[in-house]
């Protein structure tokens, strides 16, 4: 009997990890982890279709990772808890250890972009207090809006070259996204140091902000 309510509790916990057992989904996630979002509006940042959005978020929802609420015509989803970023973050630690397929895209693309180590949030809380760095939220702006980092001012990534005159002269400047491997803030980081400017990343986005128990804002 005991061994049977073992196995029970296993095939619950296989269940969740066939949930997350897609790309799109973890992408979906990561979105979520930013604040909540109606599915037109998840479908729009992953190009996934909107019906496509649907089953993968009713995937999520049946292993309870996710909960989605009618609002009018929308359904708006947001993460079931922080712990689903306690899961998150666990999932890409093993694979950045273990994972040889992990490891290979981390080498090929991210640190061939950026191999300095990234700032961590003691050290930027501690140059912000002395005024010492400008700390930018390369996200869109709804993101930004729901939640940023305390001080920072948002300029999207797609917006980042045309407006580099408010970023003033000479300041270091640190930027982050929507976790450690987002792709926009390598890329903020890449342009910034081609205009001249000293640039680097910060060891995690707004998601692992939150995570450590850091004050957040909202515009």
């Amino acid at each position: 009997m005991a061994l049977g309510a073992k196995l029970d509790l296993f095939a619950a916990f296989a269940d969740i990890a066939r949930g997350l057992g897609n790309a799109h989904r973890l992408d979906l996630l990561e979105h979520l982890a930013q604040g909540e979002k109606s599915v037109e509006a998840l479908a729009a940042k992953t190009g996934l279709t909107f019906a496509n959005t649907s089953q993968h978020l009713q995937a999520l929802r049946r292993v309870g990772l996710v909960i989605g609420e009618r609002r009018g015509k929308q359904v708006v989803y947001r993460l079931s808890g922080d712990d689903v970023l306690d899961l998150m973050a666990a999932l890409r630690a093993v694979g950045e250890r273990h994972a040889d397929a992990v490891q290979t895209v981390v080498s090929d693309y991210f640190e061939a972009r950026d191999a300095l180590e990234a700032v961590p949030f003691a050290t930027l809380e501690q140059r912000m207090g002395d005024g010492l760095v400008t700390l930018i939220d390369v996200r869109p702006a709804d993101e930004f809006v729901a939640a940023h980092v305390p001080g920072a001012r948002n300029i999207p990534l797609a917006e980042l070259r045309a407006r580099l005159d408010e970023i003033p002269p000479g300041a270091e400047v640190i930027a982050y996204c929507r976790g450690p491997w987002c792709v926009l803030a390598f890329e903020a980081v890449a342009l910034l140091r081609e205009a001249g400017r000293d640039a680097r990343r910060l060891d995690g986005g707004l998601p692992e902000w939150r995570r450590a128990g850091l004050p957040v804002e909202v515009a």
